[in-house]
């Protein structure tokens, strides 16, 4: 064996050294469907008189090597004969690196929607980490901030520990953690990050993977590949070759949310606990992207770590971000024209989430031929505008009234369902349950097919958490008995007050921000008109009683510390992370589309970004950092 370099060679080998008893029972169960798999079955007749390299020959020319090696591997594990399944596991290996990465670049061939084809500029900063003197003694404002490189992200700079320090890559909702976070595995596939750091890098997205019945480590690498043939034990020989990418910690159980219902810990969720406080996998890397409202939690868990804050686009940025999202070059002026003439409108979509909110409403305006007069002064205008704009029409009659409150109101009811139960994904049955049809509502809701065995389960989401807590928001104003509405909508607020209460975070919740904007007298009243809904005196009463003790418990909102490090620091640095075509747009599509279960919205090019700028610390344009990186300290970008 320590002559084959290959499966193939590697395949010969280990069946010429079967001895003749063996050989037979080999073939014996060569012929079992469920070794098989998926793969062709071999008649009795063909398998009876062949030597060891003639089946050799046939189960490569069937299967190709590196599945006829799988095949081969089931098969003697069976037989118990572990050496070999050791050996041949081990030759194996090297071929199986550039099955992962193939896997990982097939993903972006599954995806929804387009790209936008732009190159978009993402802000990184390094933040003081939370153990550093630095980081309490100073507000974050004064805190010295530093520009990153993604490539010496993972170096262990002039303090080596004995265990890679977590990196945690925190923003606010839409500001493209996700989206980084999938690109660096895209980028590390084709070749251009990492290379010779790292044999694997695993997307683990903690909403979809706490769906998986077993919660071990080997089910999640095998998860990771997409293959329950991976030779993971081989991977897991040198952890120190393995980067772990934990994406949307505070999506696991809104642990921060203390009013919700709690749901005990899944088996899953504890091998993440495992990862994330070095009792499993110590010498691996790791890097977790979260919504700074959960750090509290995520703190008591973390050893060593180096902070990131990703604060979205730059100035220059945006105007590019436009002439991507729209088509059309008169489209694309007029829009960014309106853009920057409303100051609401042009700060705001320095996120790159609120951008996409912001185009999407206004070409879904420009289409139907609408004059834009709307004036969004705040997040949540922005917000309603586009989902007024995307809501079933209201102007064919009594009917289509009724359809837009009824979707409306499942949106709602669905969104605070989900929230309640820290749930963020859908089976098309709780879709039913709240009046809903997937297929229809392609504004509000994606979907994807999840793998389990055999069975492909559909799956729904919102098209960003913030969609989710935007609806969450307004089901304490939505409600079908009307004549209910003002004693449900007292309960929930005065439990959401006690939630932010309790919890002590540093910024609130999303649906928080939400509901604080509601509760202003011009909101409340464009809320009215765009919904055709009236909101009660006692209703009226409990949200400005809201606002009174939210203004009271002084923690940011939502988005305004990106903006604020945006205003006060960012001028002074070098411009952060640029990245070839990546997706922010999420386009509106009625059409079922297949999706890959680790699926991502990032296209990429590697076209000639790094021969253009050497002096970029890393390839296809994945990063452009001040020279003065930051001690090595990483940083990322979401959704």
């Amino acid at each position: 064996m320590a002559l084959a370099h290959s499966p193939r060679e590697a395949l010969l080998w280990v069946l010429s050294d079967l001895e003749e008893k063996s050989f037979k029972l080999f073939k014996f169960h060569l012929r079992d469907r469920s070794l098989l798999e998926r793969q062709p079955q071999l008649a009795r007749g063909e398998l009876e008189d062949l030597s060891p390299v003639d089946l050799a020959s046939l189960l490569i020319s069937l299967y190709g090597a590196q599945e006829a090696a799988k095949v081969v591997l089931r098969i003697l594990k069976v037989m118990n004969l572990l050496e070999l399944v050791d050996q041949l596991s081990h030759i194996c290996l090297n071929d199986y690196r550039e099955i992962y990465r193939e896997h990982v670049r097939g993903l972006e061939e599954r995806q929804e929607g387009g790209p936008c084809g732009s190159h978009s500029q993402l802000l990184l900063v390094a933040r003081p980490s939370p153990e550093s003197p630095e980081s309490s003694a100073l507000p974050v404002l004064e805190q010295e901030l530093d520009s990153v490189s993604l490539q010496a992200l993972f170096d262990p700079g002039e303090r080596p520990y004995q265990a890679p320090p977590t990196v945690i890559l925190q923003g606010s909702a839409g500001t493209g953690k996700t989206t980084l976070a999938r690109k660096m595995v895209l980028d590390w596939a084709t070749g251009t990050l990492y290379q010779g750091r790292f044999d694997y890098v695993f997307y683990v997205s903690c909403r979809e993977v706490v769906l998986l019945q077993e919660g071990r480590l080997r089910q999640l690498l095998f998860w990771c590949c997409g293959d329950d043939q991976a030779p993971v034990d081989e991977m897991l020989r040198e952890p120190e070759r393995l980067l772990f990418i934990l994406d949307g910690f505070d999506e696991l159980q809104r642990p921060f949310a203390k009013g919700l219902k709690r749901l005990s810990p899944s088996s899953m969720e504890e091998t993440l606990h495992s990862l994330i406080k070095r009792e499993a996998l110590s010498t691996s890397s790791l890097l977790i992207t979260t919504r700074p409202l959960a750090l509290p939690n995520l703190k008591p868990l973390l050893k060593q770590s180096h902070h990131i804050h990703i604060l979205g686009f730059s100035e220059d940025e945006r105007r590019r971000y436009f002439s991507s999202y729209f088509t059309d070059e008169e489209q694309a002026r007029n829009a960014f024209d309106i853009v920057q003439g409303n100051d609401a409108l042009y700060k705001s979509c320095q996120i790159p989430g609120i951008c996409w909110v912001v185009c999407s409403w206004l070409k879904g305006q420009m289409e139907k031929g609408r004059e834009i007069s709307e004036t969004p002064s705040n997040d949540t205008d922005i917000f309603m505008a586009y989902v007024s704009t995307f809501l079933p029409p209201s102007d064919n009659g009594g009917s289509s009234e009724l359809t837009r409150h009824r979707v409306l109101r499942g949106l709602c009811s669905l969104a605070a369902e989900g929230i309640q139960h820290q749930r963020f994904m859908f089976e098309e049955a709780d879709l039913r349950k709240h009046n809903l049809d997937g297929t229809r509502l392609g504004a509000f809701l994606s979907s994807m097919d999840y793998q389990e065995g055999f069975d492909i389960k559909k799956f729904y989401t919102f098209r960003h958490i913030s969609f989710q807590e935007f609806f969450y928001a307004m089901s304490y104003l939505v409600k079908e008995d009307q004549s209910q509405l003002g004693k449900e909508s007292h309960r929930k607020v005065n439990s959401l007050l006690d939630e932010e209460g309790q919890a002590g975070n540093e910024e609130m919740t999303l649906s928080t921000r939400f509901l604080l904007d509601i509760s202003r007298k011009e909101t409340s009243s464009n809320f009215e008109l765009k919904f055709s809904l009236k909101i009660s005196p006692s209703v009226q009463q409990d949200l400005k009683h809201f606002k009174e003790k939210m203004e009271s418990i002084k923690c940011n909102r939502a988005w305004d510390l990106e903006l604020s490090l945006y205003k006060s620091k960012i001028k002074n640095l070098v411009k952060g992370v640029q990245m070839s075509d990546v997706s922010f747009k999420m386009e509106h599509s009625n059409k079922k589309k297949s999706h890959g279960k680790n699926s991502f919205s990032v296209k990429t090019s590697l076209s000639n970004g790094w021969k253009e700028k050497q002096k970029r610390p890393c390839d296809n344009n994945i990063a452009k950092a001040q020279e003065k990186s930051s001690n090595g300290k990483g940083r990322e970008a979401e959704e």
